[in-house]
């Protein structure tokens, strides 16, 4: 007896979540119904695909030969039905997206608005989370990432480049010792991402300026950011976010500057599958121009151009 390919879709579901109620809520079925489904496959192929442990269902050594071939499948699926709808019909049906939250919080919202208004049948999922995104367990259909991936059945797209600047409040800087060359940071309040939590070596900003464990620190952009806002310190931050944080500027813009860069990771399995291709093409291009447009808002600032340091009343 065969597998067919509703079976081998709620296989994949188990196997990615290692649940039976995530792959339900995935597939929006009961869990017991997902059981059933398991055993009628696992009957089908004269097979144990799962093993049950505290950690979830786990996949056995036939379980693991045969995501290969399911997600072969899911692609020829995915690459038929995108088939019958062609370019002028738009993009369609439901992408997920993982990014780091900078980017989610400070860029996508914007593209992915742009996107979905030219494309009323398409649903887009923004998961944003300071970590790294596995496309093997199909936790997203295409990461945001910043640094190439160096292993893994992927495709990876460089999509722009981004520069970083130290930046605080004015609050603090009126209230803080002067603030004028690289050394004066010693006397600052810093704040980071928690060393112990970065998930990439893209990240490490800090080390250049020889500070190891920041004062002030959290895993998230966002938090970071609304950090400075909140007058706690001087941190390293995204020039693209600065818009959205108003009375947060650069400092020291000439003697510190970082460049980084955005990769568009995607499965091997979906090269040439429409939808994603045509996703990804909007995606890349939007991402480019509002990063320039942002940037460029910081440069055309007040401070934008400017080694812009300052010193309290009391240091003149």
């Amino acid at each position: 007896m065969m597998a067919d390919w509703d079976d081998l879709k709620v296989f994949l579901a188990v196997a990615r979540g290692e649940s039976l109620s995530r792959a339900g809520r995935v597939l929006k079925m009961d869990a017991a119904t997902v059981g059933r489904r398991i055993a009628r496959l696992e009957v089908a192929l004269a097979a144990r695909l799962f093993t049950r442990s505290p950690q979830g269902y786990l996949l056995t050594d036939e379980g693991g030969r045969l995501v290969a071939h399911a997600e072969a499948m899911e692609g020829e699926v995915a690459r038929a039905r995108d088939a019958l709808v062609g370019p002028a019909e738009g993009i369609s049906g439901q992408v997920r997206i993982g990014a780091p939250d900078g980017c989610a919080n400070y860029l996508l919202p914007q593209v992915v608005a742009g996107i979905v208004a030219q494309n009323p049948g398409l649903e887009v999922q923004i998961v944003a989370l300071p970590r790294v995104f596995s496309l093997t367990r199909r936790e997203a259909d295409m990461v945001i990432a910043v640094s190439r991936p160096e292993q893994g059945r992927v495709i990876a797209t460089r999509i722009t480049d981004y520069r970083l600047h130290l930046a605080a409040s004015d609050a603090y800087l009126r209230a803080a010792p002067a603030l004028t060359r690289i050394e004066d940071l010693r006397a600052h309040r810093v704040i980071g991402y928690i060393p112990d939590m970065i998930f990439d070596r893209e990240l490490e900003y800090l080390a250049d300026l020889g500070v190891e464990q920041p004062p002030v620190a959290s895993n998230s952009v966002s938090v970071q950011l609304n950090l400075m806002r909140q007058g706690a310190g001087v941190g390293v931050v995204h020039d693209f976010a600065l818009p959205a944080a108003p009375g947060v500027r650069r400092v020291l813009a000439k003697a510190f500057s970082l460049t980084r860069a955005f990769y568009l990771v995607r499965h091997a399995d979906d090269r040439n599958v429409p939808r994603i291709d045509r996703f990804a093409e909007a995606l890349t291009h939007g991402m480019r121009t509002e990063t320039q447009r942002l940037e460029q808002m910081v440069e055309d600032g007040p401070a934008g151009g400017r080694d812009d340091a300052l010193s309290n009343e009391n240091n003149p």
